[in-house]
Order: structure tokens, then C-alpha cells, then sequence
């Protein structure tokens, strides 16, 4: 296997959305001796996603940008990539690494023509939405699929699958897990007493796959029975998607009269989720498959940060959830859209309070195992020398 210095690019469109802690992670916690440049369209929240090596068209060539731009108007969209090949030319990089599977399709020819091995990283729309949304993708995935020195990484094996039947090579494709700063994470086992409210927190993007609105009701029903306290951290956004599906949730929290025990926080930094999570008892991710073809793809990584941190979470048994929280074990799951199951996993924290220690115990350790962003940047950065080395 080579060992010694080693330079990676990585391509994506935008380097960072603020809700893609996970991707940041992958690439700050590669070892030292794997030299990272990233090359984008644009960059976004640099304060809280920077690193050494950022190269992007907007900030290194303003002109050009305005140029792609201008033609982008025009269904003229080549001139990223002609910034990604000059970046090639000048970094030298030994491994290129696009992050979402339309990345690695847009610049699949310019990487053939370099003649690096390539890693593909599908996440979950790139899977399941974008093939459904435009059916082009399936044969432009094909394509991709069949290049030369490519490799392709999921967060699960749900994900695994699911490219294998868009037609990847079973060989091609494995499972890389997300990694989390769990050092950073203080673990902290939840316990609640009966009688005191059960203080219960939601945090996502308001979009159906979120199944936030399924949440909600389960908790309108429970709170006839127990008192409750809500506080949800998320927004819509400006998609007319974001926008319905705040309609929804504000719909259900008027029908179960959840307003007095509902705080909406809005969009936060992850400090202040750490700090509301500290205060809560029960973590509540019932993520279900859009009627658009949206799914987690994987699993959310608030899921895995909660679990290292101590928070009973239920969740449901969708995409690669299962993956994290083993049910009954660790956390439990509900059938998608199963207002019903989702109340009787709710219950079966309430009612065994004693079961709480071990299971998240066993919960955290099962994260430190798995998704420890140090040991997953090894692996990684393992999987990178190994492609050179078989060339």
C-alpha cells in the first residue's frame, strides 16, 4: 500500500451548508499526512467550515464566476468544470473525491482524462430524489458507474443497496460511515421521573422526509395523558416544499392546542442545540420517504450525535436509521407514518425508565465503535492509499 504524503481533492458545488456538519467532519479528520484541497463553485459559512486549501470560482476567479453564471442563464454550465480542470493541473492531486453523486457525474470525464482514482460519495437525494425527479440520471449514473478507477461509498448498507439497483457494480460500491467529534461529546444518560413534564426536542430542516408532522401528532395525543414540553429547532427556508410542510407542522400543533408547550427556535448553531439537548429528556426523528422520492438516504447525523451524548431518541425504521439505532437495544423505531407506533416507542421509554442506563450506555458505545470521525478519516484515508496502490 502507498504510504507517505498524499494530496486529495475534493469537489462539491458549495463549500459549506450550514446543515453539512457531517461533510466538514469527513474531510477536517482525514489524517495529517492526506493533504486536502477543496475545490467548489462558491463557499458559505467559512467561520464555522474552514480549512487550508479552499479553492473556489467565486473567490479565486470573480470574473470567470460572473461568466458561469451568465451562461448558466443560458443551459450553458461548463464553466465550473474548466475551473476544477485547471485546478487539477496546478494541485496535482493523487486522489480526487466528489462528494454527491451528481458531482462525480458532472466531472467523471475531466477526472477520466487526468487519470486519478475517483471516490463518488452518494448522501440520500442524490440516490433516491434526483433519478425520480429526472429520469436522465439513471443513464448518466450508468455512465458513471462504468468509469474507470471509480469508487463508490455510502453511509449504510440501505444506501449500498439502493445503488446497487441503479445499476453499480456490487464490487464498486461499500459503506463508509459518518463520523462525529465524539470526544467533544460529554456523555450525559438522560433520566426522567414521572410526573415531571417530558421534555422532548425535534431538530431538523422543515421537509417531509423529515416526518416532523407525525411527530407532533403522537405528541398531541400523549399530552391528554402526561405533561409534555416541545421545543423544535429548524425552519422552512424558501422552498415552496420548506414553506408547505411549515404549513403542516403549524396545522398540527394548532389541532392538538400544542401551543403552550411548544417552543420553535428557528434555525441555530449547533452550540445552541448542545445546549437545548442538554435539557431535554427524549430526541424525536421520525424521518420518512417523501412523496417526491426524498429520503435520508442514510441516517441524520443529529441521531448519532444525540445518541453519543446520552438522549433516548425514537426514530423509525427508514433508510439506513436502523443502522444507528438498534431497536429496542440502543433506542426504538417506528414504522414510517405510524402516528400509533411512534406513540407506543414514546411509551416504552416512559414506562421502563429503569432500561434507560443500559440502553444508552449501549448507545454510546456502539457510536464510538462506529462513527468516531478520527477513526473513520483512518479508514478513509486507508481506502484512498489502497486505490493507488491497485493501479
Amino acid at each position: 500500500m502507498v504510504t507517505g504524503n498524499i494530496k486529495v481533492v475534493h469537489y462539491c458545488s458549495v463549500w459549506l451548508e450550514i446543515t453539512q456538519t457531517w461533510l466538514y467532519n469527513q474531510v477536517k479528520y482525514l489524517p495529517a499526512n492526506i493533504e486536502n484541497h477543496i475545490v467548489s463553485r462558491s463557499t458559505r459559512n467559512l467561520d464555522q467550515f474552514t480549512l487550508e486549501h479552499i479553492h473556489a470560482l467565486k473567490s479565486d476567479e470573480f470574473a470567470n464566476y460572473i461568466l458561469y453564471k451568465a451562461l448558466s442563464l443560458i443551459s450553458i454550465k461548463n464553466g465550473n468544470i474548466k475551473f476544477f480542470k485547471r485546478k487539477l493541473a496546478e494541485i496535482k492531486p493523487d486522489v480526487i473525491h466528489s462528494h454527491f453523486g451528481n458531482n462525480g457525474w458532472k466531472v467523471r470525464d475531466t477526472v477520466k482524462e487526468y487519470g486519478a482514482p475517483h471516490f463518488v460519495t452518494f448522501y440520500g437525494q442524490d440516490v433516491s430524489k434526483l433519478p425520480q425527479d429526472n429520469p436522465v440520471w439513471l443513464t448518466r449514473y450508468k455512465d458513471l458507474f462504468n468509469a474507470p478507477r471509480t469508487h463508490f461509498l455510502c453511509e449504510g448498507p440501505y444506501m449500498v443497496n439502493s445503488l446497487i439497483k441503479l445499476g453499480c457494480p456490487a464490487d464498486k460500491v461499500n459503506v463508509h460511515h459518518l463520523g462525529i467529534e465524539v470526544d467533544k461529546i460529554d456523555f450525559q444518560p438522560r433520566k426522567w421521573h414521572a410526573g415531571e413534564p417530558l421534555r422532548v426536542l425535534i431538530a431538523a430542516s422543515f421537509r417531509e422526509k423529515k416526518g416532523i408532522p407525525y411527530a407532533l401528532e403522537a405528541l398531541g395525543r400523549i399530552s391528554k395523558d402526561m405533561p409534555l414540553a416541545i421545543t423544535i429547532i429548524g425552519d422552512a427556508g424558501k422552498t415552496k416544499e420548506g414553506m408547505a410542510e411549515k404549513k403542516r407542522i403549524l396545522e398540527t400543533i394548532r389541532k392538538y392546542k400544542l401551543e403552550p408547550l411548544t417552543r420553535m427556535l428557528g434555525y441555530q448553531p449547533q452550540q445552541v442545540l448542545w445546549q437545548e439537548a442538554a435539557t431535554h429528556h427524549l430526541f424525536l426523528s421520525t424521518s420518512v420517504s417523501a412523496s417526491n422520492g426524498d429520503t435520508e438516504g442514510g441516517a441524520p447525523l443529529s441521531i448519532i450525535e444525540m445518541a453519543a451524548g446520552g438522549m433516548p431518541i425514537v426514530s423509525s425504521f427508514h433508510c439506513d436509521i436502523p443502522e444507528v439505532i438498534a431497536h429496542g437495544k440502543t433506542g426504538w423505531l417506528a414504522v414510517e407514518r405510524d402516528v400509533d407506533d411512534i406513540i407506543r416507542c414514546i411509551y416504552q421509554w416512559v414506562e421502563h425508565p429503569e432500561n434507560w442506563a443500559s440502553m444508552l450506555t449501549a448507545g454510546r458505545q456502539h457510536i464510538e465503535e462506529n462513527y468516531n470521525a478520527v477513526i473513520q478519516g483512518e479508514i478513509l484515508a486507508k481506502r484512498y492509499r489502497e486505490s493507488l496502490s491497485t493501479h
